[in-house]
């Protein structure tokens, strides 16, 4: 099994569409790239701690390769939007990948350029590529919550599956 770590935006969607995706054995919501320890939401959501929300996925690289999970990141969501996706804005909303090992780094970095040059984005993309820090799961309520309270935020994996 092997970690990976996206942040696209409210985790709450993120972690949602990476569930669906085979070969994902797990997903959960948390916060990276900042500097205090343990936070909380409300410390997060008030910027002075510049973590980002993040899902942290762990998968069968067997099943599901970590490069197609980073061209995922970047069609589930809007890699142009700075600090904000959708309705939601701040630099907890970033566009980020954490990678985990030289290997991650390499492969982010490769599906990135390609990314930039397929020319399906109109902006330039803000994506931001760092080295995986401590990850600290978010709070229960935050976990799963679709599947405990209904509604959505981002495309799902079925609708990109054929794309």
């Amino acid at each position: 099994m092997e970690k990976a770590t996206f942040g696209a935006g409210c985790f709450w969607g993120v972690e949602s569409f990476f569930r669906e995706v085979p070969g994902v054995i797990d997903a959960i919501s948390g916060y990276a790239g900042g500097h205090a320890v343990n936070p909380t939401y409300r410390q997060v959501c008030s910027g002075a701690t510049n973590h980002a929300e993040v899902v942290e996925v762990t998968f069968d690289p067997a099943k599901v390769g970590y490069g197609k999970l980073v061209d995922l990141f970047f069609k589930m969501h809007d890699p142009t939007q700075l600090n904000r996706q959708g309705p939601d804005f701040g630099t907890q909303y970033r566009s980020a990948i954490f990678t985990h090992s030289p290997e991650q780094a390499r492969i982010a970095q490769e599906r990135l350029e390609a990314a930039k040059a397929s020319g399906r984005y109109k902006r330039p993309i803000v994506t931001a590529i760092e080295p995986a820090q401590t990850f600290w799961p978010a709070e229960d309520y935050h976990q799963r919550y679709f599947e405990k309270n209904g509604g959505s935020c981002h495309v799902s994996f079925k609708e990109l599956e054929h794309q």
